[in-house]
């Protein structure tokens, strides 16, 4: 495959790469700890790097736009995955490990479910958003709650995580792709930085 010759794809490739190293890292460490609650971000990390990490091949390389399609497929299941286990991992701390585990099926259901919405209507990149909004206000909620009730140690650091996570989705969504930024960033390459950010603050929150 030939690297893309278009620098706002590089660039959002090499974000996506950092991204997943990140978000690995994180996982990584999360790992270590065995409670229900650090296995769940765990696994959102997980899936959340792999998913960079086949974006950065999505991006950063010329290929037919058939087998672009193909790539973001498992691309979509795994970010539909990670924003399941997003939510249960707020349900974590909002209720406890029983009810999260309750959740848990349901929401690997609709991770699927919307990973198959998205083979019988490609390409509709807004859906992913109204999926992801839903995980974030649901996330933003819970979070409020738990720091200005003082419930939770680490809450803080979690709000403010959602609310960067949420400023990222907003530029991605609102900006073009190919349009800069600043310098060659796009509004998916800065949807990375911010991300990276809002990765940071969340698992600041985790800390045991």
């Amino acid at each position: 495959m030939l690297i893309h010759p278009s620098p706002h794809e590089r660039i959002t490739a090499l974000t996506d790469v950092f991204l997943g190293a990140l978000a690995a890292w994180a996982a990584a460490h999360l790992f270590i700890n065995m409670g229900f609650r650090y296995q769940v971000w765990g696994w959102a990390f997980s899936l959340l790097a792999a998913s960079s990490l086949i974006g950065a091949i999505a991006h950063g390389f010329v290929m037919t736009q058939k087998t672009n399609t193909r790539i973001w497929m498992p691309l979509n299941l795994l970010l539909g995955l990670a924003l399941g286990l997003f939510v249960v991992g707020a349900c974590v701390d909002l209720s406890g490990e029983g009810a999260a585990r309750m959740l848990l099926p349901f929401m690997l259901v609709v991770g699927v479910g919307f990973f198959l919405f998205t083979l019988w209507k490609p390409g509709t990149f807004m859906t992913f958003i109204a999926y992801e909004a839903l995980a974030m206000v649901f996330a933003l909620g819970v979070y409020a709650y738990l720091f200005f009730t003082a419930a939770l140690a680490g809450a803080g650091w979690m709000l403010a995580g959602v609310l960067v996570t949420i400023s990222a989705a907003v530029v991605q969504a609102t900006g073009k792709a190919g349009k800069s930024i600043f310098w060659y960033f796009d509004n998916n390459g800065v949807f990375h930085l911010i991300q990276m950010a809002g990765m940071v603050l969340l698992f600041m929150g985790l800390k045991p």
